[in-house]
């Protein structure tokens, strides 16, 4: 299995689309869509007709997927984005932060 360079957990900064800019933890990682969900970012609203289940009906809010190559790692010591970089170290396969040298996991 290949390292991925995001994963569940990561600190996230969006680079494109209405939420640009925003930071937000990744709550999921879809790779086979090459997607991703990140807590608070990319809010899609969906209007609900009342139901069984739902007798009220209303608006759900919930964060939709966004593509993968919309959001970037933010760096450990400054939360800016930055590009993931694979080194051994001590035998081991670790994340490091390109921009600041700074290790991710490890």
């Amino acid at each position: 299995m290949a390292s991925a360079k995001i994963k569940k957990g990561d600190s996230v900064v969006v680079l494109s689309g209405k939420d640009k800019g925003k930071t937000g933890t990744v709550a999921k990682v879809m790779p086979k869509e090459g997607k991703v969900v990140v807590e608070g970012v990319n809010i899609a609203a969906r209007h609900r007709k009342p139901s069984q289940t739902n007798p009220q009906g209303g608006i759900d809010r919930f964060e939709a997927p966004m593509h993968i190559g919309k959001v970037a790692l933010a760096d450990p010591k400054d939360g800016k984005p930055t590009r993931v970089r694979f080194e051994e170290k001590d035998g081991k396969k670790v994340r490091v932060a390109v921009k600041s040298g700074e290790t991710i996991d490890g």
